[in-house]
């Protein structure tokens, strides 16, 4: 009978270390889900922080864009008008050069007519 009593109280003492472990792995498990909760809610912040940042430099980087634009479409604009101005010129000095290739044109035509002398 002796040995019943011991034995109970081994198991007793086992129970008891079996129920500390699993209340332990427990407390293990609960902290584990909270550490993941907090990196779940960390990340969305950081993602949400990103966005904003990544937003902010597209909104900056397409302003800069649209001024290089502008820039480029100034100097466009003027290299069109430059353009337009000299083929004007040209025309004109096409027209010139006609009129002048007429004229020497009849001049030759009238120094073949002419009767000899």
């Amino acid at each position: 009978m002796m040995l019943e009593g011991k034995s109970g109280s081994c198991f007793s003492s086992l129970d008891s270390s079996i129920d500390i472990l699993k209340k332990r792995a427990q407390e293990l498990i609960e902290n584990i889900n909270e550490s993941r909760q907090k990196d779940h809610a960390l990340m969305t912040n950081f993602r949400d922080s990103l966005k904003i940042k990544v937003s902010d430099l597209t909104e900056k980087l397409e302003e800069r864009m649209y001024q290089i634009y502008n820039h480029h479409n100034k100097i466009i604009q003027d290299k069109l008008q430059e353009f337009t101005q000299k083929m004007a010129k040209i025309s004109h000095l096409e027209t010139e050069l006609k009129q002048v290739c007429h004229t020497v044109e009849t001049v030759y035509k009238d120094l073949c007519i002419q009767p000899e002398v």
